[in-house]
């Protein structure tokens, strides 16, 4: 298993990785329902996203609604009954709303909307007040706050680097998330900013996050960056990516993708993608193969 992880994360290198039955509104013909996750619904993304819906809203000459899920789990929930139209997923989220219930990626972020810079990272952070910590390899025993279990970044990629990182332990997935197996104690803390803070506050002792959503955190004066060590990086991971429900009338995706992929508003890709310098791309399901594989693999041996 050990070997297979370690192929799968060298392919993923070279391939570059609540919401209620009633909030959405996407049963009515002119409204389109634009789903957010937790890291994207924050104090500064709120008027950009607003931004993004007029002028969604604009384009199409439709009623753009927006709904904040819980989790990705939820958004995947409300495309697949039809109660949103348009998300913005990681590539987990991506590839596991394929599988359940048939959502397509139409775009994905990339830095300066070129696509071999459709990539991002995952850091292991701990608080900087921590000595004893200075590694992938110094994490046995301690605290951990993971994601989401649908995160990329913030789940499945720090999952499969830690296994990598100890070899002769012979962990699984279940393993790590099981408290007194590997780690002391391992949670979710709902959303990436969340676990920053419990690193910051000395609530846990280790959290992933995603590269980017540090840097604006940072920037924002959310976190103090002194406060703050990266112990590892991972590799290149698909970036994420705009998806439609896999029902979503053909004429008007093709309309999502074209908006998407010539959209230029610097504030949207800086407070809702966290990027000011990235821009959405075409994108389909085969950007996302190697984070398929990758979570298949590791399901397999629980």
């Amino acid at each position: 298993m050990k070997r297979l992880v370690k192929a799968a994360a060298l392919t993923l290198t070279l391939a570059m990785t609540a919401v209620s039955a009633g909030c959405g509104s996407s049963d009515e013909e002119n409204t389109l329902t634009v789903a957010y996750a937790p890291n994207e619904s924050t104090e500064q993304s709120v008027d950009a996203r607003n931004g993004l819906a007029e002028d969604l809203k604009a384009e199409l000459g439709m009623e753009v609604e927006e709904i904040q899920a819980t989790d990705y789990n939820a958004i995947i929930e409300a495309l697949r009954t039809g109660k949103a139209d348009l998300a913005y997923m990681g590539p987990l989220a991506i590839a596991l709303g394929n599988e359940r219930a048939g959502v397509e990626p139409i775009a994905m972020k990339a830095d300066f909307g070129d696509k071999s810079q459709a990539i991002y990272h995952s850091l292991l952070v701990t608080n900087s007040a921590n000595e004893d910590i200075n590694s992938i390899t110094d994490i046995k025993g301690k605290t951990i706050a993971f994601v989401d279990p649908d995160s990329t970044s913030g789940n499945l990629i720090p999952t499969a680097e830690i296994i990598n990182a100890f070899p002769d332990e012979n962990l699984t997935s279940e393993m790590l998330h099981t408290n007194g197996e590997f780690f002391e104690a391992a949670s979710y803390s709902g959303k990436h900013q969340a676990g920053l803070q419990a690193v910051a506050m000395g609530d846990v002792d280790v959290a992933p996050i995603s590269d980017q959503i540090l840097a604006s955190e940072i920037e924002n004066g959310n976190v103090n960056e002194e406060d703050i060590k990266i112990i590892h990086t991972s590799g290149d991971i698909p970036a994420e990516g705009m998806v439609v429900r896999g029902d979503l009338d053909p004429e008007l995706k093709q309309q999502l993708q074209d908006f998407l992929i010539n959209y230029d508003n610097e504030e949207y890709f800086d407070k809702v993608i966290k990027n000011p310098d990235a821009r959405f791309v075409e994108s389909d399901l085969s950007d996302y193969q190697a984070i398929i594989e990758l979570n298949d693999l590791l399901n397999s041996e629980e």
